[in-house]
């Protein structure tokens, strides 16, 4: 289908978040063939939509979230995180199925799809039953291991490559391991191995809270990055999320190396882990995305509230009103996690790349006036703002609708069967 979307405002995130005024976008199928200033055209179109002076921009890219933990939202909160992992979470994971992931899969989505983010990088047991559910809801995703001393293998990882990314071309798989304390340094040097002969980068959850820090140094003599850089981890790149407490040794290696780095302002707070140093890892030169986490941990999966908690929580933290800068959030929240996720089709609006983008509907009351508009979605925009998003060419939320090919009524009502035969076992 043969798409133009005209009469809108256009931040096509090329070159930073400036705003072209009578603008449109045309697109061919799944790709985007043209984005910039109204002029005539020959090209017939299947759809003509008026975007009534909206703002079109590139989808947010959730660039960390575990999606099927949809089940444990709200369910263990105001808990240290040792105890809510391993007294609440670990158990009740111990419980899941493969059809179980592949309903709460498909709620995390609809959930994303009302924050206008158009793809996620999802760490969580089931791969598979993950990539069925995005990709039978047309939902972009790029799934990671998560190899740990109990769950996972090597060999489960190395299929896994190969078979996820030949699955759908809304889908794609990178390795990775859960953390570096919940894995043998045995498993943590076969998977260097693995990613030394697949050439491929490697994704973990990393420096996360000062006690995981000071463990890995009591263990090894090194934080979690020198450690991981120790046995070979990056040498072909990789991402880490959290990375709230950093040393500047970690932060010039991540740097030297190419290490993207996926910020969870939301969990990090919530869970008190800490406030990760944005603004000195964008001074390294290191790129940033954003992330949810999980719907256990943060417990919405709300883009704007992500990128309200980024920029306020290092003014915060620097005392400093102007550190970083809305347009640099809202930089990390499209083009940043996209290049974390290894998604460098789907980081703007030009042509050649995915049509994966979003109208943000700005005559509601929290986006008047329009003094600048970038500023207003990251200090005052809402998920009530998100008027459409699409998804390789394809509308899949509109005026509050989904169109993704199932039930929402009836996923909710799985997913509150799941969770209450969990607590009946």
């Amino acid at each position: 289908m043969n798409t133009r979307i005209y009469n809108a405002r256009l931040m096509t995130m090329e070159k930073g978040c400036s705003i072209q005024e009578n603008g449109e976008v045309w697109i061919r199928e799944d790709t985007i063939a043209y984005a910039g200033p109204e002029r005539p055209t020959n090209c017939m179109f299947d759809r003509e939509i008026n975007a009534n002076g909206n703002l079109v921009m590139p989808g947010f890219k959730n660039a960390h979230t575990h999606s099927a933990m949809t089940f444990l939202r709200s369910f263990a909160d105001d808990l240290p995180l040792a105890q809510w992992l391993n007294q609440q979470v670990f158990p009740m994971e111990a419980k899941l199925t493969k059809e179980d992931v592949y309903i709460l899969s498909k709620l995390a989505n609809l959930e994303y799809l009302t924050s206008g983010i158009t793809a996620n990088y999802d760490m969580y047991l089931f791969p598979l039953e993950a990539a069925k559910a995005s990709s039978e809801m047309g939902f972009r995703t790029v799934l990671c291991s998560g190899l740990n001393n109990f769950s996972f293998s090597l060999d489960q990882i190395e299929q896994e490559y190969e078979t996820l990314n030949h699955f759908h071309p809304l889908i794609s798989y990178q390795i990775g391991l859960h953390a570096e304390y919940t894995t043998s340094p045995e498993l943590l040097k076969s998977l260097s191995a693995l990613a030394h002969r697949l050439s491929a980068p490697v994704s973990t959850h990393c420096s996360e809270t000062e006690n995981e820090v000071q463990d890995c140094i009591r263990r090894y003599g090194m934080t979690p990055p020198a450690y991981l850089d120790s046995l070979g981890m990056f040498d072909y790149g990789g991402t880490c999320f959290h990375c709230v407490h950093m040393t500047k040794e970690d932060l010039e290696l991540f740097a030297r190396l190419g290490v993207f780095i996926v910020t969870n302002p939301g969990s990090n707070a919530k869970l008190a882990s800490g406030i990760a140093p944005l603004t000195d890892m964008l001074d390294c030169g290191i790129s940033v995305g954003i992330g949810t986490d999980g719907p256990a941990s943060n417990n919405c999966l709300d883009f704007f509230r992500e990128m309200f908690l980024a920029t306020a929580l290092q003014k915060l933290r620097l005392k400093d009103a102007a550190a970083l800068d809305a347009e640099q959030v809202l930089q990390m929240a499209v083009t940043g996690g996209a290049h974390a996720m290894g998604l460098s089709d789907c980081d703007c609006l030009a042509p050649g790349k995915r049509a994966d983008l979003i109208l943000i509907d700005l005559h509601q009351p929290n986006m008047q006036p329009l003094n600048h508009i970038a500023k207003n979605i990251v200090y005052s925009g809402s998920k009530q703002n998100v008027k459409m998003t699409m998804i390789n060419g394809q509308i899949l939320y509109q005026d509050g609708k989904f169109q993704t090919g199932c039930d929402p009524e009836e996923i909710y009502q799985q997913a509150n069967r799941i969770i209450r035969r969990m607590q009946e076992d």
